[in-house]
Protein backbone atom coordinates (compact mmCIF):
# COMPACT_ATOMS: atom_id res chain seq x y z
CA UNK A 1 0.00 0.00 0.00
CA UNK A 2 1.55 3.32 -1.04
CA UNK A 3 1.16 6.64 0.73
CA UNK A 4 1.32 10.20 -0.49
CA UNK A 5 4.33 11.12 1.69
CA UNK A 6 7.61 11.72 -0.17
CA UNK A 7 10.30 9.08 0.30
CA UNK A 8 14.07 8.81 0.00
CA UNK A 9 15.79 11.47 -2.06
CA UNK A 10 12.53 13.27 -2.85
CA UNK A 11 11.93 13.69 0.86
CA UNK A 12 15.34 15.34 1.33
CA UNK A 13 14.70 17.70 -1.54
CA UNK A 14 11.32 18.62 -0.13
CA UNK A 15 12.77 19.26 3.33
CA UNK A 16 15.56 21.40 1.88
CA UNK A 17 13.07 23.49 -0.06
CA UNK A 18 10.95 24.02 3.05
CA UNK A 19 14.02 24.97 5.05
CA UNK A 20 14.96 27.46 2.38
CA UNK A 21 11.47 28.94 2.52
CA UNK A 22 11.68 29.13 6.29
CA UNK A 23 14.99 31.01 6.30
CA UNK A 24 13.75 33.24 3.52
CA UNK A 25 10.77 34.19 5.65
CA UNK A 26 13.03 34.99 8.58
CA UNK A 27 15.19 37.21 6.41
CA UNK A 28 12.12 39.02 5.16
CA UNK A 29 10.75 39.46 8.70
CA UNK A 30 13.52 39.96 11.28
CA UNK A 31 11.01 39.74 14.10
CA UNK A 32 10.58 36.04 13.27
CA UNK A 33 6.93 36.16 12.31
CA UNK A 34 4.73 37.83 9.78
CA UNK A 35 2.03 38.41 12.35
CA UNK A 36 -0.86 40.77 12.00
CA UNK A 37 -1.79 44.24 13.11
CA UNK A 38 0.99 46.58 14.28
CA UNK A 39 3.49 43.75 14.78
CA UNK A 40 2.83 42.49 11.27
CA UNK A 41 3.31 45.96 9.79
CA UNK A 42 6.61 46.44 11.63
CA UNK A 43 7.79 42.98 10.59
CA UNK A 44 6.84 43.67 7.00
CA UNK A 45 8.36 47.13 6.90
CA UNK A 46 11.39 46.74 9.19
CA UNK A 47 14.13 48.38 7.14
CA UNK A 48 14.46 49.01 3.40
CA UNK A 49 16.84 46.93 1.37
CA UNK A 50 20.38 48.17 1.88
CA UNK A 51 19.63 49.65 5.34
CA UNK A 52 20.20 46.54 7.41
CA UNK A 53 20.37 46.71 11.21
CA UNK A 54 23.00 43.96 11.22
CA UNK A 55 25.23 45.94 8.84
CA UNK A 56 24.94 49.07 11.00
CA UNK A 57 25.61 47.05 14.17
CA UNK A 58 28.64 45.37 12.58
CA UNK A 59 30.04 48.76 11.56
CA UNK A 60 29.41 50.19 15.03
CA UNK A 61 31.02 47.19 16.78
CA UNK A 62 34.03 47.30 14.48
CA UNK A 63 34.52 50.98 15.22
CA UNK A 64 34.04 50.46 18.95
CA UNK A 65 36.60 47.65 19.06
CA UNK A 66 39.22 49.79 17.29
CA UNK A 67 38.92 52.77 19.66
CA UNK A 68 42.18 53.77 21.30
CA UNK A 69 42.04 54.25 25.12
CA UNK A 70 40.37 57.55 25.90
CA UNK A 71 42.74 58.18 28.83
CA UNK A 72 45.69 58.18 26.43
CA UNK A 73 43.66 60.09 23.85
CA UNK A 74 43.23 63.10 26.19
CA UNK A 75 46.50 62.76 28.16
CA UNK A 76 47.75 66.37 28.36
CA UNK A 77 51.36 65.23 28.84
CA UNK A 78 51.38 63.96 25.26
CA UNK A 79 50.43 67.28 23.67
CA UNK A 80 52.96 69.79 22.39
CA UNK A 81 53.33 72.46 19.76
CA UNK A 82 54.71 71.10 16.46
CA UNK A 83 58.19 72.41 15.66
CA UNK A 84 57.44 73.17 12.03
CA UNK A 85 54.80 72.81 9.32
CA UNK A 86 56.21 69.48 8.17
CA UNK A 87 55.86 67.96 11.63
CA UNK A 88 52.32 69.34 11.88
CA UNK A 89 51.35 67.61 8.62
CA UNK A 90 52.93 64.35 9.78
CA UNK A 91 51.01 64.50 13.05
CA UNK A 92 47.69 65.22 11.37
CA UNK A 93 48.05 62.40 8.83
CA UNK A 94 49.24 59.81 11.36
CA UNK A 95 46.87 60.75 14.18
CA UNK A 96 43.85 60.67 11.86
CA UNK A 97 44.94 57.17 10.85
CA UNK A 98 45.53 56.02 14.44
CA UNK A 99 42.54 57.69 16.13
CA UNK A 100 39.99 57.56 13.28
CA UNK A 101 37.51 55.56 15.41
CA UNK A 102 37.82 58.01 18.31
CA UNK A 103 37.26 60.89 15.91
CA UNK A 104 34.23 59.11 14.44
CA UNK A 105 32.57 58.85 17.85
CA UNK A 106 33.38 62.50 18.60
CA UNK A 107 31.63 63.43 15.35
CA UNK A 108 28.60 61.27 16.23
CA UNK A 109 28.55 62.76 19.73
CA UNK A 110 28.47 66.30 18.35
CA UNK A 111 25.60 65.36 16.03
CA UNK A 112 23.69 63.83 18.95
CA UNK A 113 24.31 66.90 21.11
CA UNK A 114 23.12 69.20 18.32
CA UNK A 115 19.92 67.18 17.85
CA UNK A 116 19.13 66.89 21.56
CA UNK A 117 19.75 70.59 22.20
CA UNK A 118 17.37 71.66 19.40
CA UNK A 119 13.71 70.64 19.92
CA UNK A 120 12.73 71.96 16.48
CA UNK A 121 15.39 69.78 14.87
CA UNK A 122 13.96 66.77 16.70
CA UNK A 123 10.52 67.63 15.30
CA UNK A 124 11.98 67.96 11.79
CA UNK A 125 13.66 64.56 12.05
CA UNK A 126 10.41 63.06 13.31
CA UNK A 127 8.55 64.54 10.31
CA UNK A 128 11.18 63.13 7.94
CA UNK A 129 11.04 59.68 9.56
CA UNK A 130 7.23 59.69 9.50
CA UNK A 131 7.08 60.76 5.86
CA UNK A 132 9.59 58.12 4.82
CA UNK A 133 7.74 55.47 6.85
CA UNK A 134 4.42 56.24 5.14
CA UNK A 135 5.96 56.42 1.66
CA UNK A 136 7.84 53.15 2.10
CA UNK A 137 4.76 51.46 3.56
CA UNK A 138 2.76 52.51 0.50
CA UNK A 139 5.50 51.15 -1.78
CA UNK A 140 5.20 47.76 -0.09
CA UNK A 141 1.46 47.68 -0.74
CA UNK A 142 1.81 48.71 -4.39
CA UNK A 143 4.58 50.07 -6.59
CA UNK A 144 4.90 53.83 -6.54
CA UNK A 145 5.51 55.19 -10.03
CA UNK A 146 6.32 58.82 -10.82
CA UNK A 147 6.85 59.96 -14.43
CA UNK A 148 6.93 56.33 -15.53
CA UNK A 149 9.70 55.34 -13.07
CA UNK A 150 9.32 53.25 -9.94
CA UNK A 151 10.43 54.98 -6.74
CA UNK A 152 13.45 53.21 -5.26
CA UNK A 153 14.50 53.57 -1.61
CA UNK A 154 16.83 56.54 -2.33
CA UNK A 155 14.01 58.20 -4.27
CA UNK A 156 11.64 57.60 -1.36
CA UNK A 157 14.12 59.18 1.05
CA UNK A 158 14.53 62.16 -1.30
CA UNK A 159 10.75 62.58 -1.47
CA UNK A 160 10.49 62.41 2.32
CA UNK A 161 13.27 65.00 2.55
CA UNK A 162 11.43 67.30 0.15
CA UNK A 163 8.24 66.98 2.21
CA UNK A 164 10.02 67.76 5.49
CA UNK A 165 12.29 70.47 4.01
CA UNK A 166 10.14 73.40 5.27
CA UNK A 167 10.32 72.02 8.82
CA UNK A 168 14.11 71.59 8.56
CA UNK A 169 14.33 75.17 7.30
CA UNK A 170 12.30 76.46 10.24
CA UNK A 171 14.48 74.39 12.60
CA UNK A 172 17.66 76.02 11.26
CA UNK A 173 19.09 72.71 10.02
CA UNK A 174 21.58 74.50 7.78
CA UNK A 175 23.13 76.35 10.70
CA UNK A 176 23.20 73.12 12.72
CA UNK A 177 25.07 71.30 9.93
CA UNK A 178 27.66 74.09 9.69
CA UNK A 179 28.04 74.09 13.47
CA UNK A 180 28.60 70.32 13.61
CA UNK A 181 31.18 70.35 10.82
CA UNK A 182 32.91 73.42 12.23
CA UNK A 183 33.10 71.98 15.74
CA UNK A 184 34.28 68.63 14.37
CA UNK A 185 37.05 70.19 12.29
CA UNK A 186 38.16 72.33 15.25
CA UNK A 187 38.22 69.48 17.81
CA UNK A 188 39.73 66.83 15.54
CA UNK A 189 42.14 69.25 13.82
CA UNK A 190 43.42 70.59 17.15
CA UNK A 191 43.90 67.13 18.61
CA UNK A 192 45.59 65.73 15.51
CA UNK A 193 47.94 68.71 15.23
CA UNK A 194 49.05 68.89 18.88
CA UNK A 195 48.99 65.19 19.84
CA UNK A 196 52.54 63.85 19.83
CA UNK A 197 53.24 60.73 17.80
CA UNK A 198 54.03 57.53 19.63
CA UNK A 199 57.49 55.99 19.35
CA UNK A 200 56.32 53.26 16.96
CA UNK A 201 54.66 55.86 14.75
CA UNK A 202 57.88 57.87 14.56
CA UNK A 203 59.84 54.76 13.61
CA UNK A 204 57.37 54.02 10.80
CA UNK A 205 57.70 57.58 9.47
CA UNK A 206 61.50 57.39 9.53
CA UNK A 207 61.47 54.05 7.71
CA UNK A 208 59.19 55.31 4.92
CA UNK A 209 61.04 55.94 1.65
CA UNK A 210 61.48 59.60 0.72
Amino acid sequence: MSSGAPKGENCLVDMDSKAGDLFGAEDAHPTGTGGSGAAGVLAKLWLPKGLSVSVAKEWFDRRRMSIRPWASFVDQRKFSKPRNFGELCQRVVKNVEVYNSNYTFIFLGLILYCIISSPMLLIALAVFAGAFYIIHLKSLESKLVVLGKELTVPHQMSLAGAISLPVFWLAGAGAAVFWVFGATLFVIGSHAAFRQLEGTDLDELLMEPV
